[in-house]
């Protein structure tokens, strides 16, 4: 497998369950952005940092197919969280941003429902990093322990409601054709009704951090727990514009204040 092939099934996934995701880009495509799954700016997971699951487990078969780990590292205190990216074997390839809950910050309840958790994942998945990655959930939903995940970490209720699996995809503004920075495209997709992320303000960051982000808000889908179906939030579609810095090359990490306020495109609204 390439590794072209195995970012397609990560695509392919997030596009099939993310009616959002698979509208909006066909949106692009129908005013002529040429894009596709490969050009996107990065793409996002999310983890754990219990040793079965934790960000360098996680990696694995994406290091194993080029990718580099960057020197730079993201701490999101508030929402104790750890993250890193990934830099991809060709610059026409999404970098790969993945963070993990801290789960040692945490309750005891919640320490012991995520343990309960990952103790139902089989076996033979552990052992296969390159389909743990996308593996969604292998264990029984129990609304009650979603809401009192929820109580105590957004990020916690959403993975144990999702699993492994593409959180969001980020459309590289600077390739775009039609649309000169992501405030353009807030205010083309508010015309077709969807919601902007305008936590601390609709775009986060800008050129004096070289980065500029803005998301849609997660629509609402359809999750089937062991007492029924619920709605909850799911994925969401994220926009990113690079700024060059001194050397006139486009800056590769993140921002943590930004991606903080990213990550809230999954809280309930």
């Amino acid at each position: 497998m390439t590794i072209a092939d195995y970012l397609e099934q990560f695509w392919l996934q997030y596009q099939s369950e993310v009616p959002a995701a698979k509208d909006i880009y066909e949106l692009f495509l129908d005013r002529g952005e040429d894009i596709t799954f490969l050009s996107h700016d990065h793409l996002a997971l999310r983890t754990f940092n219990d040793p079965r699951v934790n960000i360098e487990t996680m990696m694995q078969p994406f290091v194993a197919m080029g990718y580099t780990v960057s020197n730079m590292t993201y701490d999101f205190p508030a929402k104790k969280l750890f993250a890193r990216h990934y830099e991809p074997p060709q610059e026409d390839m999404p970098k790969i941003f993945i963070s993990e809950l801290l789960l040692e910050q945490f309750s005891e309840t919640l320490q012991s429902i995520i343990k309960n958790t990952l103790d139902q994942i089989p076996q033979a998945i552990l052992n296969d990093s390159k389909t743990l990655a996308h593996s969604k959930t292998n264990w029984k939903l129990n609304f009650e322990d979603y809401e009192i995940l929820a109580a105590e970490s957004e990020y916690a209720s959403w993975l144990y409601a999702y699993g492994f699996r593409a959180n969001h995809f980020a459309i590289r503004v600077n390739h775009l054709k039609t649309f000169e920075n992501c405030k353009e495209i807030n205010d083309f997709l508010r015309t077709k009704n969807y919601k902007i992320n305008e936590e601390n303000g609709e775009l986060k960051g800008g050129p004096e951090v070289l980065l500029e982000q803005s998301s849609i808000m997660a629509q609402y889908a359809d999750v089937e727990f062991t007492d029924g179906i619920h709605k909850i939030p799911s994925c969401y579609y994220e926009f990113t514009q690079r700024f060059p810095d001194k050397t006139g090359a486009l800056y590769p990490g993140f921002v943590a204040a930004s991606a903080d306020k990213i990550f809230e495109s999954t809280n309930k609204h």
